[in-house]
């Protein structure tokens, strides 16, 4: 979970507890005895170790006398699910509904700042690269397949390469060239569209080869809109960094990434050897 949803927790469990201790409970054991609950759950939404659920904050306000609290602490909790969203739950009806939701999110943004070590940006795939990895999507996390849909709606954001002004800085790890979806001609489709966007204006491609000295880990991908919001993947969820101090770390970290790169006729270079590679298994 992202620092920012468990400073969030806690600050939840704190506000929790004062109203436990404001109502006469003086031990996390009495207020469990008096919701039916075990008392280590008392103790663990205290202590910001468990999520509360919207039917814990009507029965903990209830029974210390605070329900005219539970609109707000609700409203508490259903912002600290939007800090860390398990892909199970954002994909539940397939994954075009994600898809779709990124769309305003791109229509407000100016400034994009996009790190991935191993595939290539969505806004900057093909059809078929991006129904490729829709699949193992799909099969990953035993979701609806509505591929189709889900590309249909990956492919829109590819507007906004083209008008508002906006600038894109997208840096890719050499793997990100060589990340085989969708086989050898998906490959080169996909690889001869990133010397097209090359072309854009607005524009930069940087690409860190295999081994370029690093001046900071790759972890994970990660895409920054702005100085307003960081959107980070992980296998299990995506979370979302707004507070400033965080922001400012994926801010350093990008520049450090940057440092690692390539760009113009390198970058180049590594996409049409990328091309030749998979030339050499179609001809195998």
């Amino acid at each position: 979970m992202s620092s920012q949803a468990q400073e969030a927790r806690e600050a939840l469990g704190a506000r929790l507890r004062g109203f436990r201790k404001d109502a006469g409970f003086m031990s996390g054991r009495a207020l469990a005895r008096a919701l039916g609950w075990q008392e280590s759950k008392v103790s663990r939404l205290e202590n910001g170790k468990q999520n509360a659920s919207e039917e814990d904050i009507r029965d903990w306000c209830t029974a210390t006398g605070n329900s005219d609290q539970i609109d707000d602490l609700i409203a508490t909790v259903r912002h600290i699910d939007e800090l860390w969203l398990e892909w199970r739950r954002q994909l539940a009806t397939g994954a075009e509904k994600r898809q779709k939701a990124a769309l305003p999110v791109y229509s407000k943004t100016k400034i994009f700042r996009i790190w991935h070590p191993t595939l290539i940006w969505g806004t900057l795939q093909t059809a078929e690269y991006a129904a490729a990895t829709f699949q193992q999507v799909r099969d990953f996390y035993e979701i609806p397949d509505d591929i189709e849909a889900a590309t249909e709606k990956r492919l829109e954001r590819q507007q906004y390469l083209y008008k508002g002004g906006r600038i894109f800085n997208v840096l890719l790890a050499e793997q990100a060239l060589y990340t085989n979806f969708g086989g050898p001609e998906v490959m080169r489709g996909q690889l001869d569209r990133l010397l097209a966007v090359m072309r854009l204006p607005r524009l930069s491609l940087g690409v860190i080869p295999r081994s370029a000295p690093t001046r900071i880990w790759p972890g994970n991908s990660f895409s920054m809109f702005d100085e307003r919001l960081v959107l980070v993947e992980t296998y299990s969820a995506e979370f979302s960094v707004t507070q400033p101090r965080e922001i400012d770390l994926y801010t350093k970290a990008f520049a450090l990434l940057k440092q690692s790169a390539v760009y113009g006729a390198s970058v180049r270079d590594l996409i049409l050897a990328a091309i030749q590679h998979y030339d050499q298994i179609s001809a195998d």
